[in-house]
């Protein structure tokens, strides 16, 4: 299943993101937690130690006005019901939230990026498209992985 888009339309500061997938938490668990599946759908991830207060990097290609690094810290983890990091990007200083939920079905998951300011409305529309088409990329990799 495609994420859903639960944003408020008149919302500026946070994103918000549903999914209802075919798979159990541990699963869906592993891809928000494994360096390797973070890779695959997400963005590669440098020294990453699961544990709350330790820091990361994810390392994007640089692109013009950015060198493709986003600094993260844990904040957060109840695993296979809840991850949670601060995501920094220049003056960009958000958190986001994965909320795991098991179902008849599988796993509903829920994606939350909130904290954005109000003159980062160009950012708040990117990072809400980027999150679409990564959530995509995410159902596209649980379907295939064991």
């Amino acid at each position: 299943m495609s994420p859903f888009d639960k944003t408020v339309p008149s919302q500026t500061d946070t994103i918000c993101f549903e999914f209802d997938l075919r798979h159990p938490p541990e699963k869906v668990w592993r891809a928000l937690t494994n360096p390797v599946l973070l890779a695959e759908w997400l963005l590669p991830v440098v020294n990453q130690k699961l544990e709350p207060g330790a820091q990361f990097t994810f390392q994007a290609p640089p692109q013009p006005g950015w060198d493709g690094v986003v600094s993260c810290r844990y904040l957060e983890i109840e695993p296979h019901q809840k991850l949670s990091w601060a995501w920094v990007v220049g003056d960009i200083d958000t958190v986001v939230t994965f909320t795991l939920a098991a179902t008849d079905t599988g796993t509903r998951l829920s994606l939350v990026q909130s904290g954005f300011k109000p003159q980062q409305k160009q950012n708040f529309g990117g990072a809400r498209y980027g999150w679409n088409m990564m959530g995509g990329k995410l159902v596209d990799l649980l379907a295939k992985i064991p």
